[in-house]
């Protein structure tokens, strides 16, 4: 990779932790934010430890941190710092042995691990090669399963892996009009349904999540003609929706604000339910009422346009 960017022209330095990085430019928070995210980290995981990864899987798979993309309502936002820059790990070796001690510690369990917890891993694959690696290794194990998310396309070096079945591919997905508006430096729908419809093709396990779900406006036209688009994928006998209302906290919502002071997003707390949540902080969320009918709207859409299609999950 050194050889490789140096080749390229593309400024390089050095750094003794890939936790802290110094020296990104930029006066104002927002200025670093986006220097960050066109900054790369090439560095060593030293941790030993998978966090857990509820309601998808059991375990994070820790392949990378963080996006280079960067859509205005990211969780990642509030819990990467200022300096959010993309690290990949050069030690997958040591990595898919600590997976490989989960799943030994689970048996005769079926232990799910989850690669996209806090980055989008396809996004930096053409330099890492950890999905290539990470699908493989799942594929020959009998009690295991990997699963992953992501908005970006490049899929081509993925699609002759012999995956067994092991893997769920995902991509999250929204309405035109959504991504135009706050999912910045991301492909566009048609492309991420065009890469969707090849994963597909190659037999992988497929999963399409919705996030976040915007009830504003004429939510329910824009999200019926958004499942309408899916209909080249409704015959996969093997095919899983996630459905994750938009919601947000206090501290995302000024994070929010300071780099995107010109956002649209829907952030008035007097429209929403506080809820306290697990980690000792409150998220806003859609009232009941309204939650119910974006949840009753989305459960008979799918049922009708994708069949063989199963949710998994609706929060």
């Amino acid at each position: 990779l050194y050889s490789y960017f140096q080749e390229q022209g593309i400024e390089l330095g050095f750094t003794t932790s890939h936790n802290r990085v110094t020296g990104i430019p930029g006066r104002t928070r927002r200025d670093k934010f986006f220097h960050s995210k066109r900054t790369l980290v090439v560095g060593v995981r030293k941790s030993k430890n998978f966090a857990t990864c509820k309601p998808s899987a059991h375990y994070q798979l820790p392949l990378a941190t963080g996006c280079p993309g960067s859509c205005e309502y990211c969780y990642l936002h509030t819990n990467m710092g200022r300096n959010p820059y993309v690290r990949i790990y050069v030690n997958q070796e040591e990595i898919l042995e600590m997976a490989q001690k989960y799943i030994n510690e689970r048996l005769p369990e079926t232990t799910i691990f989850e690669g996209a917890a806090t980055a989008d891993p396809l996004s930096v694959e053409s330099y890492s090669g950890a999905l290539a690696s990470t699908i493989i290794f799942f594929a020959g194990q009998r009690h295991a399963r990997f699963r992953f998310v992501t908005k970006f396309t490049d899929v081509d070096s993925l699609l002759g892996l012999e995956h067994r079945g092991k893997t769920r591919f995902r991509f999250s997905i929204n309405t035109p009009q959504v991504i135009a508006e706050y999912e910045r430096a991301t492909p566009r729908l048609d492309a991420r349904l065009s890469a969707a419809e090849k994963v597909s093709a190659a037999g992988y396990p497929l999963g399409l999540m919705i996030a976040p779900i915007f009830a504003e406006g004429d939510w329910k036209k824009e999200y019926t003609a958004l499942l309408e688009k899916l209909q080249p994928l409704a015959e996969n006998p093997d095919l899983t929706f996630e459905l994750i209302t938009h919601r947000f906290t206090a501290r995302a919502k000024k994070v929010i604000l300071d780099l995107f002071p010109e956002t649209k997003l829907p952030l008035e707390e007097e429209q929403r339910t506080f809820k306290w949540g697990q980690f000792g902080y409150g998220k806003y969320l859609y009232p009941k009422e309204r939650k119910a009918d974006v949840e009753v709207f989305f459960r008979e859409e799918i049922a009708k346009h994708l069949p063989l299609a199963k949710v998994d999950y609706f929060v």
